[in-house]
């Protein structure tokens, strides 16, 4: 991967620093952004079986070219009646089929618990949290810094100081909050599978002194518990490797009606990738970044080594 794919279809967010449906099981826990795409996915699939254009169904509902393509994205939600016009134009008349469509579209109107921090958060944050959190599957690599999923509180103070710089004492500790919420969900009873692949410059980047990176690599050490959780460090020594192109978030879905989604990160936002081609491009560039990397046990040592030294340094 020497240049980063380009999406054939991308949100932009601000953000700092199909097939049948059916209700689901009362075991499998699924938040807003799941059950909008889930929604949008089928609207989309019985659009293009009808031969409609998006310009037709946006006409019929009052809007826009747009406003389709977020809607079924799972970006926007749909209303009853909209849903009603919709399946009409489509000609569905399937009684079963409209309940379950509109039962989506009332529980993706629900708000996720990120909800009571729309103070400080940007929508595209949010959009992030909605995403990460519906996850049943997590592929990261980062070159820079310890994902926010494995921060410790000192580390992740230290970073958002840093970034916000103009922030209050009570706004950092509200950031650092929200932090913490996010890393709950690999404590769940069901917790996401998570790869995370690390540059060896994230274990030798000193952020906040030695003594907040001997907590943090430790932190990362403690948490390691393959296959649930691994991780990985790609060392110096590796050379050129896929992931040279910057730190990317690969999301997977239980369900396979669900589009796995990419995450990239920038200055000041992110993108989000759902269309397969480009997806498509990331899956074989994230293997290949871990099977370039240190194995797990020999990771842990090299962390232990770097913990070590900075330990010594306190």
């Amino acid at each position: 991967m020497t240049a980063s794919p380009r999406p054939l279809s991308a949100v932009q967010s601000g953000a700092r620093g199909v097939g049948g449906v059916g209700l689901e099981s009362p075991t499998v826990m699924r938040t807003p952004s799941v059950r909008r795409r889930r929604l949008g996915a089928e609207l989309k699939r019985m659009r293009e079986a009808a031969g409609v254009k998006m310009e037709e169904a946006a006409e019929r509902i009052g809007g826009d070219k747009p406003k389709i393509s977020r809607q079924e994205n799972g970006r926007q939600g749909v209303s009853k009646l909209e849903i009603e016009a919709l399946l009409a134009l489509y000609g569905v008349d399937d009684e079963s089929l409209r309940t379950a469509l509109t039962t989506l579209a009332r529980e993706g109107r629900r708000k996720g618990w990120w909800a009571q921090y729309n103070d400080i958060l940007t929508a595209g944050f949010q959009e992030r949290l909605s995403i990460e959190s519906d996850a049943a599957r997590i592929h990261t690599f980062q070159p820079l810094l310890v994902p926010g999923l494995l921060q410790t509180v000192d580390y992740a103070t230290e970073l958002i100081r840093s970034v916000n710089r103009d922030a209050t004492e009570d706004e950092v500790q509200s950031y650092v909050e929200v932090r913490r919420n996010r890393q709950e969900i690999l404590a769940r009873s069901s917790p996401p599978q998570y790869v995370c692949l690390l540059d060896e410059a994230v274990l030798r980047r000193e952020v906040a002194g030695p003594a907040v990176m001997a907590e943090q690599l430790k932190k990362l050490v403690e948490v390691n518990n393959p296959p649930r959780l691994t991780i990985q460090v790609v060392p110096f020594g590796q050379g050129w490797h896929a992931g040279l192109d910057g730190a990317f978030n690969i999301y997977g879905y239980p369900d396979p009606m669900d589009l796995d989604v990419v995450n990239l990160e920038y200055l000041d936002g992110a993108l989000y990738l759902e269309e397969d081609a480009p997806v498509d491009r990331y899956q074989p560039a994230s293997e290949e970044l871990r099977a370039s990397a240190l194995a797990s046990r020999r990771s842990m040592q090299l962390i232990v080594e770097f913990a070590r030294e900075f330990a010594d340094r306190t």
